[in-house]
């Protein structure tokens, strides 16, 4: 058996076939935080700069600012600071200070279940510029209130930042959360991106803001196990058996076991290429996986030396 690499491809050539051997899709590193925080928005059909309705939850203290017209440049700037920034920013008032056109609503809140808060832009005109525009509409700040001297553990979730954007004549696009971003005591900063299910419900990921390459770390949040095939499981679209269990990148379908996994090389949803992936609860099935594969490979083995000895009497007695 030869082994060649043609044009980045790994062949090997055994009598007289060639065969492609398919390259091993790499696993994303990954950890997981806890978020104390949740931000969703109320029906986008009815919002608007004078009514705009979003829920909130938080497990611990923390301040809600509200920023209208903001400079996207200067924005994205001060998230790149440290924690320390954010504390000094807060405290003295001066979160932003001279980048945005209207201060909006400012909070003090503790912590609480889902809350439905209301906004609207104070009177005046927002200059967002036109397409690509220099400002976000609004930006919603949840920070996390800590008191003096206190020390976090570096991977603590301090802030979580969100961009909004609102519809209007010039962008026709409905209001939605244009980006979200997680802001760790270590400095950290992270943008969460949804993973979509075969079921339609939502899970989030985080992945490096600061990366160009997707494959280098992700955080899944509210990560659950449980057990093998129960009421409660989302089943892989593909067997219907094992529990899905491994998000696909770049197309973030969450939707395959770790079993099915190996035999494909696009994405079963949306039929793109799969560059790489992560696990989004335990795979402790993979056991009984492996014991089926196993029980299997040693059937087909029987079956094809059954076939080897058919294929072997028939030619003897010159009967093909």
């Amino acid at each position: 058996m030869t082994v060649f690499w043609l044009h980045g491809e790994e062949l090997m050539f055994g009598g007289n076939a060639v065969h492609p051997v398919q390259q091993r899709i790499p696993q994303m590193k990954m950890m997981k935080v806890h978020i104390p925080f949740t931000f969703k928005l109320h029906e986008t059909s009815n919002s608007s700069y004078s009514d705009l309705r979003c829920t909130i939850s938080s497990q611990v203290p923390y301040t809600l600012q509200a920023f209208w017209g903001v400079s996207i440049r200067e924005l994205h700037h001060f998230l790149w600071k440290a924690w320390s920034s954010f504390q000094t920013a807060v405290k003295d008032d001066s979160l932003l200070r001279g980048h945005y056109q209207h201060c909006g609503l400012t909070l003090h809140e503790t912590s609480h279940t889902e809350k439905t808060i209301q906004m609207f832009m104070p009177e005046g005109k927002l200059d967002l510029g036109t397409p690509p525009r220099h400002c976000y509409p609004l930006v919603i700040f949840l920070i996390r209130d800590t008191p003096e001297n206190s020390t976090l553990h570096p991977d603590e979730t301090v802030a979580l930042v969100n961009v909004v954007h609102i519809r209007d004549n010039v962008c026709t696009l409905p209001t939605n959360i244009l980006a979200q971003y997680l802001k760790q005591a270590n400095g950290q900063l992270s943008s969460l991106k949804q993973l979509y299910l075969a079921t339609g419900n939502a899970l989030s990921y985080q992945d490096d803001a600061c990366s160009d390459d997707a494959s280098q770390r992700a955080v899944v949040l509210d990560n659950g196990g449980g057990s093998l095939n129960t009421s409660q499981e989302q089943l892989c679209v593909v067997c219907q058996y094992y529990p899905l269990s491994r998000a696909l990148l770049p197309c973030r379908h969450t939707c395959i076991c770790a079993s099915c996994f190996g035999k494909l090389e696009t994405c079963p949803m949306c039929r793109s290429p799969i560059k790489s992936y992560f696990c989004v609860r335990n795979e402790d099935y993979l056991a009984d996986c492996a014991l089926g594969l196993e029980k299997t490979g040693a059937s087909a083995k029987r079956q094809a030396f059954s076939q080897w000895i058919q294929n072997s009497i028939t030619e003897f007695l010159g009967l093909h």
